[in-house]
């Protein structure tokens, strides 16, 4: 079904390209997160997002309020109730975003050689010559020659509606630049990035912090995207948080690296952070354009070789109008799948887009073509030499799964788990099959009720590439007799066959555990 060999090493016929892509059980083994808004909060339309290869529903709180959040979080329950397709819910902070107050709405006209002035008094009214801000230490942070970008939502690169201003003086509290291109601002909200300057406020503000407590918690949340992470220690104090809010102790923090001060601190917030978000918006700004490939490759090899989720925003713009993507785009998104994305975030294109459904289904269509020309030998063996021995007792058994099921050709590997661990890290190998991990509840108590987990478990692993996740009863504890355990094996191989990806004869690796012991066998099915 898939090839193990990269395009460039060996090169495949020209005609085979031309052949039409065979339909797979899944979209992609690259998982998709699509941000819901305007365009994207009827059930309808979100019953076909998931359908299309939507996993993991992004609620950006940079805009809207908590009760128009929660009307179309109540439609995507209704989605997933109908579709029977999991999604898992992702809270995106504002954190430190400066912004243009604009409160009449009309478009602004800036015109290249002109001169408009940044002032923290938002009570005056958005002109060509005077962006009101919400942010009164702007004259401190810069200084003449600065660099400061403003546009709509993120910055699309279009120079008719993202406007580039440079610092030419500062007047008080007010800082005046210069309009380095002819720009109309159209909307409601107006992002302003100042490149490679400091922005002295907290990145988990008061108000991200009211919208945790108050949306996020009654709905326990699965991933918080911690917007402008610039140092661990702004993800240590977003779990600490967490962990005061009950409900939202296991819920994972992935770091949206957005500037320069995130790069140059990247290794420590990738040890703290339970998976990384590459912002290649606002990040690309802070970067001369040249050198945004260099952090891709190199930030998604990090990623990888420490087991925790990449994700990459910002691959198909131009969907956003269109209903075919640029081929340059096109490109772009294959190639962060052949750099080791695990997942790719459409922020715009869904939010607000004309065609949110058919750019989640061409993204996954293009991962799908991509994971196929992946050289998965030369990554597993990569992999295994950077862990290095002596190996951890679970890794060794996840790393032996992979290989065994390799070179068995078996269709899926299937993997027990209470904790996901395991299942995350047979998905760290990148095997070239489909993972299912079976999630078996355990029972916990707060001395005052019981209650099973698993279900974070389960909706965690949905933004986890090769990883597709199903509850298995509760009534079935983690570490069981064998007995017990093919009874559970049982129904993971139904729930493989019943979705497509197991047929008769075929051959599947599991990884379990049974008393102490962790094992990995093959299994041939029967008829």
């Amino acid at each position: 079904m898939h090839s193990t060999n990269l395009l460039l090493e060996e090169p495949i016929r020209m005609a085979s390209i031309l052949e039409p892509s065979k339909t797979s059980f899944f979209p992609a083994m690259t998982k998709i997160v699509g941000t819901l808004g305007p365009k994207s909060r009827s059930v309808d339309t979100m019953s076909s997002c998931l359908k299309a290869g939507m996993s993991v529903a992004r609620f950006d709180f940079s805009w809207g309020d908590a009760a128009y959040h929660q009307e179309t979080l109540e439609n995507l329950k209704l989605a997933i109730k109908s579709t029977k397709k999991l999604c898992a819910v992702m809270l995106d902070t504002v954190g430190p975003e400066l912004q243009v107050v604009n409160k009449s709405e009309t478009p602004i006209s800036l015109e290249e050689n002109g001169t408009v002035v940044l002032t923290p008094h938002q009570g005056q009214e958005a002109t060509s010559t005077l962006l009101p801000i919400n942010f009164a230490g702007l004259a401190k942070a810069v200084t003449p020659g600065a660099t400061i970008f403003v546009g709509q939502y993120l910055f699309t690169g279009s120079e008719t509606t993202s406007v580039w201003l440079e610092v030419s003086e500062v007047k008080g509290d007010d800082v005046v630049c210069i309009i380095k291109n002819t720009a109309t601002l159209a909307g409601s909200l107006f992002t302003l990035h100042c490149s490679q300057i400091h922005i002295d406020l907290p990145t988990l503000s008061d108000e991200d912090k009211d919208v945790i407590k108050k949306w996020g918690a009654p709905n326990k949340i699965d991933f918080l995207s911690l917007s402008y992470t610039r140092h661990a220690e702004d993800v240590r104090q977003a779990r600490e948080y967490l962990s005061k809010l009950g409900d939202l102790s296991q819920t994972q923090i992935f770091a949206k690296i957005e500037n320069a001060e995130g790069l140059n601190h990247f290794d420590e917030i990738l040890a703290e952070a339970d998976g990384i978000i590459l912002s290649r918006g606002n990040l690309g700004i802070d970067l001369p354009p040249e050198k945004v490939f260099l952090f891709q490759k190199s930030a998604l090899h990090k990623c990888n070789m420490a087991g925790k989720p990449a994700v990459v925003t910002r691959v198909v713009d131009s969907m956003t109008d269109n209903l075919r993507p640029t081929r340059a785009e096109a490109t772009d998104v294959a190639n962060a799948v052949l750099d080791g994305s695990d997942a790719i975030l459409l922020g715009a294109e869904t939010l607000r887009g004309l065609y949110p459904v058919e750019t989640i289904s061409t993204v996954g269509r293009i991962c799908a073509e991509a994971e196929k020309v992946f050289n998965q030998d030369l990554y597993y063996k990569r992999t295994v030499k950077y862990v290095g021995e002596p190996m951890t007792h679970l890794e060794s058994i996840a790393s032996s799964a992979v290989r065994a099921a390799i070179k068995v050709k078996a269709s899926v590997i299937i993997c027990f788990t209470s904790s996901g661990r395991a299942a995350r890290l047979i998905a760290k190998y990148r095997p070239i099959m489909p993972v299912l991990s079976v999630v078996i509840p355990r029972l916990k108590t707060n001395q005052l009720r019981w209650s099973f987990t698993g279900a974070f478990e389960a909706r965690q692993s949905l933004i986890v590439r090769g990883l597709f996740p199903m509850l298995a009863d509760p009534r079935h504890p983690a570490e069981s007799t064998s007995a017990t355990n093919e009874s559970v094996l049982k129904v993971a191989l139904d729930h493989g066959k019943a979705s497509g990806v197991i047929k008769s004869h075929d051959r599947v690796v599991v990884c379990q555990k049974v008393g102490d012991s962790s094992i990995v066998k093959i299994i041939e099915l029967d008829d």
